[in-house]
């Protein structure tokens, strides 16, 4: 198989995918002989697309998966989606608006019916977006958090909690958004700092002897308020505490109450409390049985307790109750006041709180035991600093409303006898009250919170509430991979859930991974399109792996990364610099192929055998020092990278390939092996070297895969092989036969020589063709090594004539010097350059920098730029400045060395 002139990432991807899908190389049974290794994806939401955010997820999990299949692992990843209850259903209700419906038009079931038909017609888009991507998901497990089987362990679950009374319906304060009518939890509850005001009102006391003064950010639901708030050891208020004030406008009387929770450094540091529209006032009400007002309705409209208020919208009434209390004497002032408004996390639509009749779970039982895994170490953060953020949140949870007012979700398997009002909680749907036997029954209609059914995916996706072989083997799973922005969300509920139903952590590490930010380091928001990056772009434009490989190289462990176009071309640069290799390689391998009888069978079975991997070692005498070096350095770097990948630092062995390939086998070995290549007195020479070649291209190849599952298959499929896909091929593993730790501490030693004089002689200005005069003084060890390698370094840095010098003392005049791993570089000016010509160019450049500096700093120093131009813009003119003034400062270095 031969490589194309040009790599064209679009008809390779395809092709492979199509060939892996072919063969199930994704799929997996249970093989009990072998070790589990099972990830289970974060399910997208069935109305999604793909995002950066989704593709460094995916990217990052189908590395460790193909990783662990090569290293004969078990290897399970499950996918599938989720039914994203709010999210689908307000998709649907837009469509059927452009049609001049509504839901209730339809009624529930044929409003059930369309979002059904909208999801297999629309539902899917995701899944292909990841499989574009490359995902080695085991597709013929695909999932739903909404079919048969997700469904039957969400009645089962959730019939056990309520057996145990940690389910349980109630009155309280829950957090509503207006706008998509339904409650949402703490959690989605998104909090933005906005700028607002903070309005001094006037309560005067009840018998006629003076005021106290509230200071509030919502006047509005003081017509709610049923007292009025102070702390207990402010001296200022000691003397009021049981008293009791008029509300103004309502003209009702309220007590003051005293409690800790007050901060006495806010405002006045009185407060007024209104249980019925404000979590903390709420649990104040309940210590001190205060009533509860509900002045604000579920349209976010005011209720007739506001009297002349009722109907209005809340910021209305707000407008129109300031102007009211301002003209009868109440209000004594406004200040300016930034505060954190709670907003929902859909529809951006700000929240209201309400006491509604809901659904809620008792967090307290559930989350002690969650801790405690934790805790114990039964399951691992990684990063190790997400912990805390973890434990924080479970040991200050309040208990989780799970109650959604939507039509598309799992409805609570709840029945409410319409005869004696009996409630009935069952795993299916009962014909008859058990208490007074009426069929007149009738099922709560709100839904559960979408994060109730994906609390259980480790668990219902491999088959519970049945007994299967996959829970069995596959439960617990080996690791969950996600966003930090999720770890409330998502992550704490599978544990508590895990725990509750199984008796056991549902995966033993969590890696968290950072969001993909814009350039400039800011969150991508649909408000700012121009910051908006479709991975399918990308993937068009330079093929899947060139996406993955710019996301995994960007990631460290929990940080965020910027998401930067030239990073993109980076490493499409970067697979144009392996397919150029692999191609100069095969053509090689094609030649040394028709040499084999010149070598002798024995010979040619013996590098062959090398090349594939069959044999891991060669006669000493045969290597080179490049040999021995670029060896050893593979096995370092296949030791490191599965090192890497064992603590999940995915981003730096990334990183570690591209360095290995890029620059030690592409830039250095395939260059020192390119006069063995083009002799024509030697053929075994020809045939040693493509073989090392060949091995060291093809394992390297194998240690990219996860990365660069594509290019990967495409090059190994063309280079000698076992096996029939790099996807189910050993992973390479270290080989101390081809260790050279001397070898490897020579080349380093060559390769900053070779460097160095490389840059004297571009910044010379020395034509390429020349050969130049080098004088190297060094230890008397150091020369040794030099002696016998010097013909590297005159090959490799056109080198015409040198000389090894072991006095470090040694000076030469009217030379250029340098000094690289210890040894002093001499290279006399009379042979590098015409020093008259060369000083004038120099000084030429020297005189057009300065000014260009001087241009520079009168623009940074000017108050007008400095102040009035995009902060990136000034960073850009000084990283320009200091670039300058280096580059005068060699410049002028190079001037005396011609003197």
């Amino acid at each position: 198989m031969s490589l194309s002139t040009v790599y064209n990432p679009q008809s390779v991807e395809e092709k492979w995918y199509q060939f892996w899908l072919d063969k199930k190389y994704f799929h997996a049974e249970v093989e009990k002989d072998k070790k589990p290794y099972c990830i289970v994806i974060p399910p997208p939401n069935v109305t999604g697309v793909l995002h950066l955010g989704h593709a460094l997820d995916n990217t990052l999990q189908d590395v460790l998966i193909r990783w662990r299949r090569m290293q004969g692992y078990n290897a399970l990843w499950m996918p599938g989606t989720d039914h994203a209850g709010i999210a689908t259903q307000a998709r649907v209700e837009e469509s059927l608006a452009r049609e001049g419906l509504s839901k209730h038009d339809l009624g529930r079931e044929k409003f059930l019916e369309r979002v059904w038909s909208w999801k297999e017609q629309y539902g899917g888009t995701i899944i292909k977006q990841l499989k574009r991507m490359g995902a080695s998901c085991d597709w013929d497990r695909e999932r739903f958090t909404m079919d048969q089987g997700c469904s039957a362990a969400v009645r089962e679950i959730f019939i056990k909690l309520y057996e145990k009374g940690l389910i349980y319906r109630g009155s309280y304060l829950i957090n509503w958004c207006p706008k998509c009518h339904t409650t949402i939890s703490d959690i989605e509850v998104e909090h933005e700092d906005r700028a607002g005001h903070l309005w001094h009102i006037r309560y005067p006391f009840a018998d006629g002897g003076g005021f106290i003064e509230v200071a509030t950010t919502r006047p509005e639901t003081m017509l709610g308020d049923t007292a009025v708030a102070v702390h207990p050891e402010d001296e200022r208020y000691k003397n009021v505490i049981g008293k009791a004030v008029i509300l103004p406008i309502i003209g009702r009387k309220i007590p003051i109450i005293a409690d800790a929770y007050v901060d006495m450094n806010f405002g006045t540091g009185a407060v007024k409390v209104t249980p019925a529209h404000d979590i903390n006032d709420f649990e104040m009400g309940m210590r001190h049985n205060l009533p509860q007002i509900t002045v604000i309705d579920f349209d976010a409209k005011m209720t007739p307790d506001t009297g002349k208020y009722a109907g209005m919208d809340r910021y209305e009434c707000r407008t129109a109750l300031v102007l009211e209390l301002e003209q009868q004497g109440y209000l004594m002032g406004v200040e300016e006041h930034n505060h954190a408004v709670g907003q929902c996390y859909r529809c951006d639509t700000i929240i209201e709180p309400l006491i509604s009749k809901q659904w809620f779970v008792k967090m307290k039982p559930l989350a002690e035991p969650a801790i405690k895994a934790v805790i114990d170490g039964k399951i691992e953060f990684v990063p190790e600093r997400f912990t805390k953020i973890y434990l924080g949140w479970l040991e200050n949870i309040r208990d989780w409303c799970i109650s959604r007012q939507l039509w598309w979700g799992h409805r609570i398997p709840v029945w409410y006898c319409e005869d004696c009002r009996e409630v009935i909680a069952a795993r299916t749907e009962p014909t008859v009250c058990p208490k007074c036997g009426s069929k007149k029954l009738e099922q709560d209609s709100d839904v559960l919170d979408t994060w109730f059914s994906s609390g259980l995916w480790p668990f219902s996706t491999l088959g519970w509430p049945q007994e299967t072989a996959e829970l069995k083997h596959f439960y617990p799973t080996s690791v969950l991979v996600t966003g930090r922005d999720i770890i409330f969300f998502w992550v704490a509920r599978m544990i508590f859930m895990g725990l509750e139903s199984q008796n056991e952590e549902p995966f033993k590490k969590v890696l968290i991974h950072g969001l993909v930010l814009d350039k400039y380091g800011k969150k991508m928001s649909k408000s700012r399109p121009e910051t908006i990056v479709d991975p399918q772009d990308i993937i068009n434009q330079f093929g899947a792996d060139t996406l993955r490989f710019t996301l995994a190289t960007g990631t460290a462990l929990g940080q965020d990364q910027r998401f930067q176009m030239e990073k993109v071309e980076g490493s499409r640069n970067f697979t144009n610099k392996i397919w150029n290799a692999a191609r100069f390689v095969l053509m090689h391998y094609e030649k040394a192929k028709t040499e084999g009888d010149l070598v002798g069978d024995l010979h040619s079975s013996m590098l062959n055998s090398f090349a594939i991997g069959e044999n891991n070692v060669l006669p000493s005498e045969w290597l080179t020092l490049p040999d021995q070096w670029i060896l050893s350095r593979m096995e370092t770097v296949t030791a490191e990278v599965t090192r890497l990948l064992e603590r999940f630092d995915l981003g730096a062995a990334a990183s570690l390939l591209y360095d290995f390939l890029w620059s030690e086998y592409c830039d250095w070995y395939i260059e020192f092996s390119k006069p063995r290549l083009y002799q024509e007195e030697n053929s075994l020479e020809r045939m040693i070297a493509q073989s090392i070649l060949t091995r060291v291209l093809r394992q390297t190849m194998e240690l990219m895969h996860p990365f660069m599952p594509f290019l990967t298959e495409e090059i190994w499929q063309a280079l000698p092989h076992e096996g029939e896909s790099i996807m189910i091929a050993k992973w390479p593993t270290q080989n101390g036969k081809l260790q050279f730790s001397t070898a490897e501490n020579e080349m380093e030693t060559i390769i900053e020589v070779v460097r160095t004089i490389r840059n004297i002689r571009a910044e010379a200005n020395v034509q390429p063709q020349k050969k130049v005069e080098a004088i190297l003084v060094s230890s008397a060890e150091k020369k040794a090594a030099l002696e016998r390698n010097i013909q590297y370094i005159s090959s490799m840095a056109g080198v015409g004539s040198s000389q090894l010098v072991d006095d470090e003392n040694f000076k030469v005049e009217k030379a250029i010097s340098a000094v690289a791993a210890g040894i002093t570089i001499f290279m006399p000016v009379a042979g590098l350059v015409d020093a008259v010509k060369e000083k004038e160019r120099l000084s030429k450049e020297l005189s057009q920098l300065e000014g260009e500096i001087i241009k520079i700093i009168a623009r940074i120093e000017s108050p007008a730029f400095s102040t009035k131009a995009p902060p990136q813009v000034v960073a850009k003119e000084r990283e320009k400045l200091a670039a300058f003034q280096e580059k005068a400062a060699k410049i002028k270095e190079r001037l005396e060395q011609l003197n």
